[in-house]
Formats: C-alpha cells, sequence, structure tokens
C-alpha cells in the first residue's frame, strides 16, 4: 500500500529553504525601500521599520500564546510586514500600517494555519483593509522630494484627466507621488532581476500580467494605440511592484504551469477594469487578493492530464 502525504502549498520541493527564499525577498526589496527612504526621509524610514517589526512581533506572540513552535526565523513575517509598509504612503501615521501588520499575521495567515496555508497574500489583504477602513489616509500622497505636500498621483491625474502627459524619465526614476516602494520602477527592476537569477521567481507570470494589462489598455482605454498613454499606465503606479513582488507569492497563486498563465492574465484583465472603469485610479492589490480565492479552482483546472496508468 502506498502512503500520500497531504500538505499545504508551496508543493514544490527542494534543496532551498523557505527562509532561504524569503531572506532573498527581502534583500531585492531592499533597493525600492532605500529609494523610498532618501525620497521621503527619516517617517518613511520608521513606517518600514515598525511596521516591519510589528509583523514579526505578532507572529511571534501569536505563535506563543497558541503554544506552537515559533517560525518567525522562516522571514515570511518580515516579508509580509516590508511589502506592507512599502504599499503605504510616506506620511501615513505609524499606528495605521502596525494595525495593518497585526491584520495580516492573525486574521489572513494564522488563523488559516500559518505560512502555507494562508488562502490569499497577507500584505495585500492588510492593504485593502487598511485602505477600506482609512481611505484618506492610505491615499494621501507627498509630492516628490517635498514631505507633508500633498498632491495627486500620475494614475490619478491620468483618471481625471487623460489628455495630460506624464514625464516618463521622472516616473522610471520615481520623481513621482505614490507609495513608499512603487515608485522606483528602476529599483524594483533591480530586485526582480536579482529575484530571477536566485531563481526565487520565473519571470513567466510578471510578464504575462504586465501584458495583459498593456494590451487591455490598448484595446478598451479609449487612446488607440498611444504608446505614452500606456507607458504613463505602466510606470506610474503599483503594476512593477505587484507583478515582481506579489503577484508571484507561492503560497497564494498557481502551481500548474498553465494555471500561472491562466492566473497571470485574469489578474491583468481586472486590475485593466479596476483602472479604466473603477473608481479608483489604480486596482493591482484588489485584482491579486481577488485572484488568489479562485486559486484552487485553477488549479483543479489545469492539471495536466497523467500519461499512461499504473499497472496493475
Amino acid at each position: 500500500m502506498k502512503l500520500l502525504h497531504l500538505s499545504a502549498n508551496p508543493h514544490v520541493r527542494d534543496r532551498v529553504t523557505s527562509a532561504e527564499l524569503m531572506r532573498d525577498v527581502v534583500i531585492a526589496m531592499l533597493p525600492t525601500a532605500i529609494y523610498g527612504v532618501l525620497q521621503w526621509g527619516f517617517h518613511a524610514l520608521l513606517v518600514v521599520v515598525l511596521t516591519t517589526l510589528m509583523a514579526v512581533f505578532t507572529e511571534f506572540a501569536y505563535q506563543k500564546a497558541m503554544k506552537q513552535p515559533v517560525t518567525v526565523n522562516d522571514w515570511s513575517a518580515a516579508v509580509t510586514g516590508m511589502i506592507l509598509a512599502l504599499n503605504c504612503p510616506p506620511g501615513i501615521p505609524y499606528w495605521i500600517p502596525m494595525l495593518g501588520s497585526v491584520f495580516a499575521i492573525i486574521v489572513v495567515k494564522q488563523l488559516y494555519g500559518g505560512l502555507g496555508a494562508n488562502f490569499m497574500n497577507p500584505a495585500l489583504a492588510a492593504r485593502c483593509f487598511l485602505l477600506i477602513s482609512f481611505a484618506g489616509k492610505m491615499t494621501a500622497f507627498n509630492n516628490a522630494g517635498a514631505d507633508g505636500i500633498a498632491t495627486a498621483t500620475p494614475l490619478a491625474i491620468l483618471k481625471t484627466t487623460p489628455d495630460a502627459s506624464m514625464n516618463l524619465m521622472d516616473m522610471f526614476v520615481g520623481r513621482i507621488p505614490g507609495t513608499i516602494g512603487e515608485v522606483s520602477k528602476i529599483c524594483l527592476l533591480i530586485g526582480a532581476l536579482y529575484l530571477i537569477v536566485r531563481k526565487v521567481i520565473s519571470p513567466k507570470m510578471p510578464l504575462i500580467y504586465i501584458g495583459t494589462v498593456a494590451l487591455f489598455t490598448l484595446i478598451f482605454s479609449g487612446r488607440g494605440f498611444d504608446m505614452h498613454y500606456l507607458a504613463s499606465e505602466i510606470l506610474g503606479g503599483g503594476l512593477v511592484f505587484g507583478a515582481f513582488f506579489m503577484l508571484t507569492d507561492y503560497v497564494s497563486s498557481p502551481i500548474t504551469p498553465n494555471g500561472q498563465i491562466v492566473f497571470a492574465v485574469l489578474v491583468g484583465i481586472l486590475t485593466g477594469l479596476f483602472r479604466l472603469f473603477g473608481g479608483s485610479a489604480e486596482g493591482v492589490s484588489y485584482a491579486i487578493i481577488l485572484s488568489n480565492i479562485l486559486v484552487p479552482t485553477i488549479n483543479n483546472m489545469t492539471i495536466p492530464k497523467a500519461f499512461g496508468r499504473e499497472g496493475k
């Protein structure tokens, strides 16, 4: 009789440990985090540090209270806290993202069984929770290089003034308003390249996702093949950050090759829908967590057919 071992995601087995993978993700986010701190100052640094520490402390305290093995040394809580912090405005009060860390770790992660058992990305779920609960604070962005001066993000400007012309170089470098970690595409791509070289992620899903958003924008934006507008949509918000650091989450993304393609296309379509036809200028976070819910179905529908059968 054969004994089968059942476990939660991720199912891929390798000599590389979860801690090493998560540590690589933290390292990959350092360039964009450092850029955000240099641009917005000490307050942004405290947001990143305190939010990350709160995520780690919450996981430690919860597991101690529940008499569970403490797993903070796997770096997954640090990744959750850091992603959440980098998805927050630089001038946000410290306690708001710290509250988000508690929500992410306890409600989205630990109550479902911890790492590998959560059905959606904890950091993004917490961000959406904060967007609903503290909409004003979560959408109050500082002007690039000017603390305390509230201004609109490029996507918000394009939403209200479609004919506005954006400076693509400023958007690529990061001299624009936005969250702490999303503005510098150069830094994000450096981190993404590190993850790809280290084989932590594959570029397949991110590129399919970005390509889907681009195609959807070209078809439904009403701007035709306006490449400047398209580039502004890709560079102006959290698309690149979401593509390489959130879409590729091992636990909440499909494990089948075809499922990963379906997932990336689905998230891309939802992102395009939210951006072009929704009330908000952004839509990456909502698109990813809504698609996370469908991952079990996507996996079941895209399981490769077995070749041959076992002899009796």
